[in-house]
């Protein structure tokens, strides 16, 4: 466990997963083993969404690759390169052709490991401020390389009635769990903000679009998203990638209201 500390704020990453965001005694992060999701944050890489209805297969211009759900980087672990009081920085780096063991199968999947024909070297680092938590991603692998990237953290639910603040309209918790497991689109979006117990903004670059996900009331994920998945077919899932030039840079701040 890393533990990053500033004033009144405290951060915990587990293996590069952000498991704890306290500010002034305030838990912001769904804690794993409560209902909802068994995880605190997550990555979406190479690709964004499901593709059990395109056999598990995303097109790609060097072939064919086998995905599961939200791509193959999330079934890898990360390690930790640099540390001090106040940052951290985990890298996860892939072969190309490499097969990657998926924890959903059997399961959940017919795949028992997933496959990218493209190298890549993904960089998640974390640094506490006064005011905030900012967090980092840095994609580099090879020229023309197509991707997608999402974040995909858990807030954790202090009251019955939270409200998201998006693009100066409200957005209920209802309103997302009525759209169930395909998260609810919200497009054109950098910032975004949950009015709970305590506020917490999130706030974006290189993202663009965001989508919320719960099935529960004691959680939400607010999502960045580069490219909202649904907007397509699962056979069409290509058609949402950008292309890797030199390194890709992308920024989520997370900001409570003290």
């Amino acid at each position: 466990m890393v533990t990053l500390q500033s004033n009144n704020s405290t951060v915990k990453i587990e293996e590069g997963e952000l498991v704890s965001y306290v500010v002034n005694e305030h838990e912001f992060i769904h804690q794993k083993g409560s209902p909802g999701w068994g995880s605190a944050d997550t990555e979406m890489f190479p690709i964004i969404g499901p593709v059990n209805e395109a056999g598990f297969r995303v097109d790609t211009p060097k072939g064919v690759a086998v995905q599961d759900q939200h791509g193959l980087l999330r079934q890898m672990q990360y390690e930790l390169e640099h540390q001090t009081d106040t940052s951290a920085v985990f890298a996860k780096e892939y072969k190309s052709g490499t097969e990657v063991s998926n924890s959903k199968f059997p399961e959940k999947s017919t795949e028992e490991a997933l496959t990218w024909p493209y190298d890549f070297r993904f960089e998640k680092s974390f640094l506490l401020k006064e005011d905030a938590l900012e967090i980092h991603f840095k994609i580099t692998g090879e020229q023309g390389m197509p991707y997608m990237l999402g974040y995909h953290p858990a807030f954790k639910l202090h009251t019955e009635s939270p409200l998201i603040v998006a693009n100066n309209k409200e957005i209920t918790l209802d309103e997302v769990l009525a759209v169930g497991s395909r998260a609810l689109q919200v497009e054109g979006c950098t910032s975004i903000t949950l009015k709970d117990e305590k506020e917490i903004t999130i706030e974006t670059e290189g993202f663009g679009n965001f989508m919320c996900w719960s099935e529960v009331r004691n959680m939400v994920c607010i999502e960045p998203i580069s490219f909202y998945p649904y907007a397509v077919s699962q056979s069409e899932l290509h058609q949402g990638f950008q292309q890797l030039e030199g390194a890709a840079q992308f920024k989520v701040v997370l900001k409570a209201k003290l």
